[in-house]
């Protein structure tokens, strides 16, 4: 069945930065069978297609001369075990920090590092989302998709989506191509606490944790995010905007050279994952006002709707960043949201 098909349609309030754009044609999709009717809808032939969960990884620069797929799958149920691992398969739509929440809840810890950041289900593959030592493909063991190609419900394992550093598949060959309808987690029976990034350790040591529980962990990052990070509801905002950029041991060793100060993160390989927000901290720019668009005073690698700005105001701030970062420290920091 064709979902209806709305034109002209305004994503101010799908969009975390809730900035305006218009999409030549938007609509709802749930089941398989609605992406089938899209494919064959003939308005919509040759159109390019925007895929889009809970918006809160998507800066808009403009309207859409297009069709906006809105990806909402829902459900959640165990599906039973694979070696040391619980499988879980939840719907595309579903909330993510809302599905953490709820695992928990069940007793099925594995992804309280990954709390609070936003989102759906379905997107959590495509960015490969990660944060304070854990990334969703540690915990991914297959996810399903529609194929506009094939026109067929397909079944990728884990191996298959092209993992990398917030990155995948389906930012590169599969964009547009392929639609997440609903992953499989793959929660470990024998849970062991990820604590060993700084943020972590230090606030499990100023509440008198030195065994941490899953629930320890889960409300210790929960606290760390609500601290550092502005609510989109009350600043519009789509989180971390810029990925920590990863260097070689001798860029590193040169970098430290000139700022001594510069913080970073081993990496196996000998490579160093460096921190942007002290890169962009360094630049001048944490705080930073240009017009309606600004630098988090609070966290440098988040960029914020000050009220009323455009997507092409916040680019413009974006670029900004880029330009300074990369001209005081010969890095250029590559944007994590997809931009339009």
């Amino acid at each position: 069945m064709l979902p209806t098909l709305h034109e002209q349609f305004s994503l101010r309030d799908l969009n975390s930065f809730g900035v305006e754009a218009r999409a030549r044609f938007f609509c709802r999709v749930r089941r398989a069978d609605e992406l089938a009717a899209l494919a064959a809808e003939p308005r919509l032939a040759g159109l390019p297609r925007l895929l889009l969960g809970g918006g809160s990884n998507l800066l808009l620069t403009r309207d859409f001369d297009g069709v906006v797929i809105k990806v909402e799958p829902p459900g959640l149920r165990e599906v039973g075990e694979s070696g040391d691992a619980w499988c879980v398969e939840v719907g595309a739509g579903e909330n993510w920090h809302a599905t953490v929440e709820r695992l928990l809840a069940m007793g099925r810890p594995g992804l309280e590092n990954l709390a609070l950041i936003p989102g759906n289900c379905g997107a959590a593959p495509i960015q490969n989302i990660g944060a304070y030592g854990v990334e969703l493909a540690e915990r991914l063991e297959s996810l399903t998709a529609w194929d506009f190609d094939s026109k067929q419900v397909v079944r990728m394992p884990a191996a298959d989506c092209d993992f990398g550093y917030r990155d995948s598949a389906f930012k590169h060959a599969l964009a547009g191509r392929r639609v997440v309808l609903g992953i499989t987690l793959a929660l470990p029976k024998r849970w062991q606490p990820v604590a060993g990034y700084a943020d972590v350790a230090h606030e499990l040591r100023a509440r008198g944790i030195a065994q941490p529980s899953a629930h320890d962990i889960f409300e210790t990052v929960v606290a760390i995010r609500r601290r550092k990070l502005p609510d989109p509801a009350a600043i519009g905002n789509a989180g971390s905007f810029f990925k920590n950029p990863i260097v070689s041991r001798d860029e590193h060793r040169a970098l430290i050279a000139h700022h001594p100060s510069l913080v970073g993160y081993p990496l196996p390989g000998g490579r160093v994952k460096l921190a942007a927000a002290w890169l962009i901290d360094a630049a001048g720019l944490k705080g930073a006002t240009r017009g309606r668009a600004g630098v988090y005073d609070r966290q440098a690698l988040v960029l914020v709707n000050r009220g009323g700005a455009t997507g092409a105001e916040i680019l413009a701030l974006a670029r900004e960043v880029q330009d300074k970062v990369a001209e005081k420290f010969g890095i250029r920091l590559e944007p994590e949201p997809v931009i339009v």
